[in-house]
């Protein structure tokens, strides 16, 4: 318990997945609002003498709103009525101050849908949740490799996954037409090199359309998740080693990315700005200011979408070989709390298993989440929705997930870092190999 409450507290201080989560991505405490902490209510008719269960939610996509919960427990009380499930929706804002406080107070959860920094990384590996494997073994052959491993921690599958996308790149289309800036762009795959991207923004710079092709945002840490992609893609490099023990940001591949965001900010072909986080840069965008934003996915385009008076194109990040890796968004999923309680352990997995593998039910819970199945099986479930065009280059960007390895110990305290050290090196001077190794240097010792 001691070592949880250490955890908890940290993360609560922190908001360990602010930048990574469904809603506005550039914000520091993703997710819609609507919903604040401590709103419970109870979202089954049903008043046997069954089994109660407490679900809490992170306000992810429309999960925020009561009727769309509401709806998904309804359709499970059709075959499980003595099964209640009540739910209280949390806020990234407040919500790990919220769990930090009733989980050893004992009026916590007993089901969490969240994302695997928590799920995984906090509560599993305190030893606080519910071994899953058995849900994998019954539904999980289709869902990605990427997503089974970090759904698990020593062999133990702490979260069973419901949805999940990737973080992207976007361009203004009109913007790099006039500069004749497409033709360095696969239209295709949506993806383009090294090389072409740095061409493609000095077409832009060169082009005089907008203030600035781009900015690098290193004000604070909302949208991390973009300038981490954007330097580990420039030369096929991650930000951690293979198992995850140490991170790379001062690797011989990362510091020249880091050497050539550098020298393009001198040239006038990338700005940066250290007042800045990724809220501010995606209203540049929006605003025509900026030719690319590098914080990108499907909530930012239904959130920006009244403000843009152009086509928001998106994009994968540059990669010396055309080949990127993108961060997931997400995955999305649930966990169980070991409560001691077997009936109420055997109840939750059977309400997580119903929302996540029936077709019916899980597409429904999958739309709300605004992403897409982690199940491969289910095919494109958007293809009749009003907005399918739209959301198409959104699923493109999920055949190019990399690893996942926000589970890396010290998450907490290198992202409050990895902005300061950007910082550092595009606006204050500094050299780029120096400031990368004082920067692994610190979060490395964190890791424990």
């Amino acid at each position: 318990m001691k070592k949880f409450l250490a955890l908890t507290l940290s993360a609560s201080m922190a908001l360990s997945l602010a930048a990574c989560t469904g809603g506005n991505t550039g914000s520091s405490t993703s997710g819609s609002t609507t919903s604040s902490s401590a709103t419970s209510s109870s979202t089954s008719s049903t008043s046997g003498t069954g089994t109660t269960l407490k679900l809490w939610s992170f306000n992810v996509g429309t999960l925020n709103e009561k009727a769309n919960w509401d709806s998904l427990i309804a359709k499970f009380n059709e075959t499980n009525p003595d099964i209640k499930v009540e739910v209280e929706i949390i806020t990234y804002a407040d919500g790990d101050t919220s769990l930090s406080s009733a989980i050893p107070a004992g009026s916590g959860p007993d089901i969490l849908f969240e994302g695997p920094e928590r799920l995984v990384g906090n509560y599993g590996r305190a030893g606080l949740m519910v071994d899953l494997s058995d849900l994998w073994a019954e539904g999980g052959a289709d869902i990605a490799e990427g997503i089974k491993s970090v759904s698990q921690l020593d062999g133990k599958y702490y979260m069973y996954p419901l949805s999940v996308a990737a973080h992207c790149m976007a361009i203004n289309y009109e913007v790099f037409e006039q500069a004749g800036a497409l033709q360095y762009i696969d239209q295709e795959t949506r993806t383009w090199t090294t090389d072409n991207f740095v061409k493609a923004m000095e077409a832009v710079r060169d082009s005089g359309l907008v203030a600035t092709p781009g900015i690098v945002y290193c004000g604070a840490q909302g949208g991390d998740q973009g300038t981490r992609a954007l330097v580990n893609n420039l030369y096929s490099d991650y930000f951690v080693n293979d198992d995850g023990t140490s991170y790379n940001a001062n690797s011989a591949n990362n510091v020249k990315a880091l050497t050539l965001l550098d020298e393009m900010v001198g040239n006038g072909s990338l700005s940066a700005n250290a007042g800045f986080a990724a809220a501010e840069e995606l209203q540049a965008f929006a605003n025509g200011t900026c030719a690319v934003t590098f914080c990108w996915n499907y909530s930012n385009y239904t959130q920006y979408a009244a403000q843009t008076q152009f086509t928001p194109y998106a994009v994968a990040f540059p990669s010396d070989d055309g080949q990127p890796e993108l961060e997931m968004a997400g995955p999305y999923g649930f966990g169980i709390f070991d409560n001691g309680d077997d009936a109420k352990i055997e109840a939750a997995k059977k309400f997580v298993k119903f929302v996540c593998d029936d077709v019916t039910a899980g597409t429904e819970a999958v739309k709300y989440t605004g992403f897409f199945p982690v199940h491969s099986d289910w095919g494109d479930i958007y293809a009749d929705a009003e907005d399918a065009d739209v959301r198409a280059p959104f699923a493109m960007m999920s055949n190019y997930l990399g690893r996942y390895y926000n589970l890396t110990g010290g998450w907490t305290e290198q992202r409050a870092l990895w902005w300061n050290m950007l910082a550092e090196i595009l606006v204050g001077g500094a050299d780029p190999q120096t400031a990368a190794d004082s920067y692994v240097e610190q979060v490395n010792a964190n890791i424990a």
